[in-house]
């Protein structure tokens, strides 16, 4: 009699399929176009695919996915994870926390990698989805001139369905993705059965010899090959919601070998009918299969979109947490999943985006110019912060870590130099939307500074003040009142404008003081720190949340129950101050960057908003204030 699995074995099963539908989104549609687009810059035409072009580009492409996802983010950088999180804002303050101080350079690069990701984000549902459409073509060629309304159509309702959340829709990605994988394996082994003297690509010899011999195209051809591993990021990014196990099992016994077996099952296409260069993914199985091929890869491409619009949500939250944006409006569409996150304004961003890349680009051809920058840069700046990490948090010595990651490196830098030869032709997209995304990052930051630096200027210290209020004969309201600062040792300036305007002071009067720390949750037994002050109706407050929480200030408050302090919510006012920003004539901003601050500051979501006070128990105070 058959043993029965172990509860633990199934639940590895179950993540291992879930994060195929999540991770592997991205990377598993890239059989769609990453081949094709190699070819074509190989110089490879129709009627001309030499054979040694078809080798050498294959081998090229299993060997970056190899170097780059296999050892890189799968053996290596799946262990530089901060507190089980992954991606490029965790790496960010991971090193931050490593380097024991704030670092210019190293802040730069992280907001590089997430502005890139955000490039990433907008073209990725645009060239997957037009990639998948344009197999209607070759079912109905009459069908070419609706190609591009069809995509509109599904992005418009990829992005119209975000506010209702994906759990339900979740539960058919894992499932959809296991077919998909296992259909480009069975399309792959079909053609390598017939033609199996392309199984010659596994050897990197041909990927050598086609550089050595092909210098005049090499780098062109780098800069497409790089469009098989468009997703790698997703690998690291989204550990956090499958640990370590599953996305290695996911990789190494499905995603990778279905891969493999497809590109080269394209490349046997091309060496026996030159004419399908067209598109060998399609052409590469049979005619019966076409329509149900073309019907699973718009379901991939929908479900690779959909992961990386969630992406964006999660580097949204951690950007707003870590103060390189504003607050935004933030809605959890799951109660059983707190990463389940929907942002209206960025949703609505990245849909006007992907619709205008759409519209302008036309194709999947077009648009993989603009699609190999985004990644790349993404990937170097992840070697660069992971660098750092492996010398400074996991204590490896500099020449030991530079054997590890340099290598990588200058590859990531190989590939990043071939794309930036299609600038021109698409590349510019990225590129100018992370300098926008990097300007806007970097104000805001720079601007906060400059309002903490103000506050200071003008600070009365919370000690000095309980001195003065102590001998007062200020009038006693019931209740407790809540003061949130960003520094626990000075008054708040709604404490100090409602002292000056009511000239009455709270029964209990709590400062309470929000840190957003390094690390991405914090536990309930970290997250209360409390200190009396020489009056006993003051109370020091200090709430911490990791960057992938969405800070929840009354709850948080429920812990002081344990420490004497009772905590009801319809006897206690959220006192807060509301700034009014002007530009000054002699402001330390230059005035564009002050304008983009102030405008920035005036759309940011209220802080009762942010916090999750409930907005009947927020009274709030305006604050002039020249920056």
């Amino acid at each position: 009699m058959a043993e029965a699995p172990s509860p633990a074995r199934t639940a590895l099963a179950g993540l291992t399929i879930g994060a195929l539908g999540v991770v592997y989104g991205d990377i598993g549609t890239s059989p769609l176009y990453a081949f094709r687009e190699a070819m074509l810059a190989s110089g490879a035409t129709p009627t001309d695919v030499p054979a040694a072009s078809v080798l050498g580009v294959l081998s090229l492409i299993i060997w970056t996915l190899m170097i780059i996802v296999s050892a890189k983010y799968v053996v290596i950088l799946l262990r530089a994870d901060n507190e089980g999180e992954g991606g490029t804002l965790s790496l960010l303050a991971l090193a931050a926390r490593a380097m024991r101080r704030p670092h210019l350079v190293v802040l730069v690069l992280g907001i590089c990698g997430a502005a890139l990701f955000y490039g990433d984000a907008l073209i990725t549902p645009a060239v997957s989805v037009l990639s998948a459409v344009e197999g209607i073509k070759l079912i109905a060629p009459a069908t070419a001139p609706l190609v591009e309304v069809i995509a509109l159509t599904i992005i418009i309702a990829l992005f119209a369905i975000q506010k209702h959340g994906t759990e339900a829709v979740a539960r058919f990605f894992g499932p959809i993705m296991l077919v998909w994988f296992a259909a480009l394996a069975a399309g792959g082994l079909w053609q390598i059965a017939g033609t199996p003297a392309v199984l010659a690509a596994l050897n990197p010899l041909h990927a050598l010899t086609f550089l050595v011999t092909h210098q005049g195209v090499a780098l062109a051809v780098l800069g497409a090959t790089v469009l098989a591993v468009t997703g790698a990021e997703a690998l690291y990014a989204d550990m956090g919601h499958f640990g370590r196990a599953p996305i290695r099992l996911g990789w190494f016994w499905m995603t990778f070998p279905a891969l493999v077996l497809n590109y080269m099952g394209q490349g046997a296409v091309l060496l026996t009918t030159p004419a399908a260069l067209e598109n060998p993914f399609y052409l590469g199985f049979p005619d019966w299969a076409l329509v149900p091929i073309v019907v699973l890869a718009t379901l991939a491409t929908i479900i690779a979109s959909q992961a990386v619009i969630t992406g964006a949500f999660s580097l949204t939250r951690q950007a707003v947490q870590l103060r390189l944006l504003p607050r935004m409006r933030i809605f959890h569409t799951s109660a059983a999943h707190e990463g389940q996150i929907y942002i209206p304004v960025v949703n609505l961003l990245l849909c006007i985006g992907v619709l205008a890349l759409v519209i302008g680009f036309r194709s999947s051809s077009a648009l993989a110019s603009a699609y190999g920058i985004a990644v790349t840069g993404t990937m170097v700046v992840t070697s660069i912060l992971a660098l750092i990490v492996i010398h400074k948090h996991w204590g490896w010595s500099r020449p030991k870590a530079a054997a590890l990651m340099l290598p990588f490196l200058a590859i990531d830098l190989l590939f990043f130099g071939s794309n930036l030869m299609k600038v021109f032709d698409g590349g510019y997209v990225p590129l100018l939307l992370s300098a926008a995304l990097l300007l806007v990052m970097l104000t805001w930051r720079r601007g906060t500074n400059l309002l903490t630096v103000k506050d200071h200027e003008a600070e009365l210290s919370l000690d000095r003040l309980i001195t003065q209020v102590s001998g007062s004969n200020l009038a006693s309201v019931p209740g407790t009142a809540v003061f949130l600062t960003a520094t626990p040792d000075i008054a708040p300036s709604a404490l100090l404008h409602s002292l000056k305007h009511f000239r009455a002071l709270h029964a209990q009067n709590w400062i309470v003081t929000i840190h957003t720390a390094n690390v991405p949750r914090i536990s309930a037994q970290d997250r209360l720190h409390l200190t009396p002050t020489a009056d006993p109706r003051f109370q020091r407050i200090i709430l911490s949340f990791g960057y992938a929480e969405v800070p929840d200030v009354p709850q948080a408050l429920l812990l002081l129950r344990p420490h004497g302090l009772k905590f009801d919510i319809m006897s206690t006012s959220f006192i807060l101050s509301r700034r009014s920003l002007r530009r000054s004539v002699r402001s330390d901003l230059p005035g564009w960057q002050a304008r983009m601050f102030i405008f920035l500051s005036r759309n940011a979501t209220a802080a009762s908003d942010y916090f999750r006070i409930p907005a009947g128990r927020v009274v709030e105070l305006g604050v002039q204030m020249n920056l």
